[in-house]
């Protein structure tokens, strides 16, 4: 089902500034909050309005957006990443809302997940992968480039060593299941004795609690920091290649996860590219279509070549130089430069010209 625009959803514009979106969410919350509105597709509208807020309020996430839609989004957070970093709490202060179980719960009890929670249990496992989007010209996919870029993820909190507890402290031995994660129901039944086993809802299957939160990462085990990574983009790369890096996604106490890279080559304003080939117009005159002549053709790399045309050329006739293509990558031949004659007619012409072309016309008719 395709998703309906964020601006719309919050009944905004697309140049609204942040004061405007949080003043649309506001309005729409106390309209739609599950508290306010026990309707089932109130709750549903909850979701799509706080999803809309958490990724128009963010700079990076409304850049991503605006760029390259829902799939900008999708692709690049997950559920939770969407909504970590966003201030809702702020929001809702004053609103007549129940919100002394912390803002936490609502997640859980609205989104099904808990935000703290999930952040803890996504370092105590591998790091989840990233995507990051980048654009370069035909020019730098041509000789390749070597480029910084910065990259959001979260890191190990070095506070607390990634245990999220406060130093000095250590999670504890959760009381309610022992330590197992996991909680054990017997009954007695007609059948004989029933056993269900459940995961522990006061420590998410973790077996331990955290009495005392670190506050430099709020008992997430992991804080949000930029980092700068060295990307190396080899030579003839095409649009929309991906490139990884192993280890440079989310940190994990089982190892960190990959950042994957996806270029996107912007559109040039004469070169024209099909696979390793590179396609270009050149205008030339209607004596030098027709007598023949020797053209100088730009290629990418800066340089250019000399094109013969040969006598009587037409009007889209196409000449191929080799070898001035696209590299292939990792040197794996090279292109060609495909060069189509486009002949100009002149618009203005003086009287001596006119005669000329009239005398040529009654030459070649003869």
């Amino acid at each position: 089902m395709t998703k309906q625009d964020y601006y719309e959803i919050l009944g905004i514009d697309r140049n609204s500034s942040k004061s405007d979106i949080k003043k649309a969410y506001r309005k729409l919350a106390l309209k739609y909050h599950p508290d306010k509105n026990p309707d089932k597709v109130a709750e549903e509208k909850f979701k799509e309005i706080s999803e809309a807020y958490a990724v128009l309020y963010d700079d990076e996430k409304r850049r991503l957006y605006d760029q390259y839609g829902h799939s900008g989004i999708d692709q690049r957070f997950s559920s939770e990443d969407i909504f970590r970093g966003a201030d809702f709490s702020d929001i809702f202060r004053g609103m007549g809302f129940d919100f002394s179980f912390g803002f936490d719960d609502i997640f859980e009890r609205f989104f099904g997940h808990r935000t703290d929670f999930e952040s803890r249990q996504s370092y105590m496992s591998r790091g989840a992968d990233l995507r990051y989007d980048i654009e370069i010209n035909l020019e730098d996919a041509y000789k390749g480039i070597e480029t910084t870029i910065k990259v959001p993820r979260s890191e190990k909190c070095d506070v607390c060593n990634g245990s999220g507890a406060k130093p000095g402290t250590s999670p504890k031995k959760c009381p309610q299941c022992n330590g197992n994660g996991q909680m054990r129901l017997s009954r007695k039944t007609a059948f004989g004795m029933f056993t269900q086993i459940t995961t522990c809802n006061k420590c998410r299957g973790q077996g331990t609690v955290i009495e005392q939160r670190c506050r430099e990462c709020n008992g997430k085990g992991v804080i949000q920091q930029t980092r700068d990574i060295e990307l190396k983009i080899p030579r003839g790369i095409d649009d929309g290649s991906q490139l990884r890096l192993a280890g440079e996604g989310e940190v994990g106490s089982r190892g960190s996860g990959d950042l994957y890279i996806v270029v996107h080559v912007k559109k040039h304003s004469r070169f024209n590219r099909r696979g390793q080939d590179l396609h270009i117009i050149k205008n030339v005159t209607f004596p030098q279509a027709a007598i023949g002549s020797k053209v100088q053709i730009d290629t990418l790399n800066g340089g250019s070549e000399t094109l013969k045309i040969s006598e009587g050329t037409q009007n889209g006739d196409i000449f191929k130089i080799r070898g001035k293509g696209m590299p292939g990558l990792h040197g794996r031949g090279q292109g060609d430069l495909y060069v189509e004659i486009n002949v100009k007619t002149p618009k203005n012409i003086s009287r001596r010209a006119r005669k000329l072309l009239e005398e040529l016309d009654d030459e070649i008719k003869s």
